[in-house]
């Protein structure tokens, strides 16, 4: 019984999202083909002039304006940004920091610490159980 190995490809959409680009802003041929595994590999490790310039200028999709902004994604809606914002609107956000963005910001920061301190309590938690198994 031979086996052949078929070639992964995954929608643009797909693509796009692995590699932290706006779809929309991509080429037309990236948007209308398919991008196979190779492919993408290839893209991230020696990517084309598009691709640097959409990494660096954007129009950036909503997951890397939030981390841009260092706040979630649910932030950025509360706050009305809906669209794709480019690297200069983003800095434009940053040098404004609207009463919005400052409240996301600081319940981010919040989130974070509370992230910690759960981790923290179930290290703890662990290192109890382990302690009590090995008397």
């Amino acid at each position: 019984m031979t086996s052949h190995q078929t070639t992964q490809t995954m929608k643009p959409a797909t693509a796009a999202k692995k590699l932290g680009v706006y779809l929309e802003a991509t080429p037309a041929e990236f948007q209308e083909g398919v991008v196979s595994r190779s492919e993408l590999n290839a893209l991230q490790t020696d990517p084309p002039e598009w691709l640097v310039e959409l990494r660096r200028n954007g129009p950036h999709p909503r997951p890397v304006v939030a981390a841009k902004l260092g706040v979630s994604i649910s932030g950025l809606a509360r706050g009305g940004v809906t669209e794709a914002l480019t690297t200069e609107q983003i800095e434009a956000l940053k040098q404004e920091l609207p009463e919005w963005l400052q409240k996301e910001r600081a319940t981010q920061a919040e989130v974070r610490k509370e992230t910690v301190r759960i981790k923290e309590k179930n290290k703890e938690k662990e290192q109890g159980k382990d302690a009590k198994g090995d008397a």
